[in-house]
């Protein structure tokens, strides 16, 4: 008589135990900070290499965190679609590989991004401090920061109408050094790298297979669901970077890291896995 077993007991062992990991680490997370005001995030989140907090293990452990449950389950969801499939054709070693690889990529080209973004923004600090006006710290703000506090604009306004109040310009100074700091400080989370290069793959692997769409929902094959979405990710990469607090280009880089990884094995074997 054959015994019925839960879909995740037939999962493949490393997808199983991503996922596991994941639900665990961000529950660890809630109760850290609820009970015992302990923020994981300042030790396991990947944060700037200019930052105190930042160490060279966050690299492979920002991947294990996440923002919330919604974050969470959208990552965890494509990793049991399309990662469960990847490794019952690689195998557990090779797709362990893949993942970690594709992770670790897709962070450090959001390091190389986030140290661009952070050089331009301290170059308009720099210029700022030498002759501060409440226009440029307006234009700083709009191509930096995006979303302002309502605090923050109505002492732009007012700082305005004074526009030599010393006091004023010495606190505006303050202000955009902490806007600087906020940016060296910030942390990203996430195992989205590493999802994107597994959708790359399935991509790869099953060009012509179709995938339904939610909105809208249509049929679309998986090449075209792969290469659209690399596009979406590169132009709002470029759009939204300073503003949406999403790692556009993260999310790139693990495609990046999968396409080389991917198209290495296939150079270097007589078959595609």
């Amino acid at each position: 008589m054959t015994q019925y077993r839960p879909p995740l007991l037939n999962l493949p062992p490393v997808v199983k135990n991503l996922l596991i990991i994941n639900v665990i680490m961000l529950l660890g997370t809630y109760v850290l900070q609820s009970k015992f005001g302990l923020n994981i995030d300042n030790y396991l989140a990947l944060h700037f290499p200019a930052s105190d907090y930042f160490m060279p293990h966050q690299f492979i452990t920002h991947m294990f965190m996440h923002a919330g449950i919604t974050h969470l389950f959208f990552n965890m969801f494509a990793l049991f679609m399309f990662g469960r499939v990847l490794e019952s054709v690689w195998g557990p070693k090779r797709f362990l590989l893949y993942y970690m690889i594709t992770g670790i990529g897709a962070a450090l080209i959001q390091t190389g991004v986030n140290w661009f973004d952070y050089s331009s923004m301290k170059s308009a600090v720099d210029a700022f401090s030498n002759t501060p006006t409440p226009e440029l710290m307006s234009e700083f703000i709009k191509n930096h920061v995006g979303e302002v506090r309502p605090w923050v604009q109505d002492f732009i306004n007012s700082w305005a109408e004074y526009p030599n109040d010393a006091s004023a310009t010495n606190q505006a100074v303050i202000l955009m050094n902490r806007m600087l700091e906020g940016q060296i400080n910030g942390a990203t989370v996430g195992a989205s790298g590493a999802v994107f290069g597994i959708l790359l793959a399935f991509g790869m692997l099953f060009p012509n297979t179709e995938l339904m769409l939610l909105f809208p929902p249509i049929p679309i094959k998986a090449k075209y669901f792969v290469i659209g979405y690399g596009v979406l990710e590169l132009f709002l990469g470029f759009q939204n970077q300073a503003t949406d607090n999403v790692a556009h280009f993260a999310h790139l880089g693990g495609m990046i890291f999968g396409f080389i990884l991917i198209k290495y094995w296939q150079k270097n074997s007589n078959r595609f896995y």
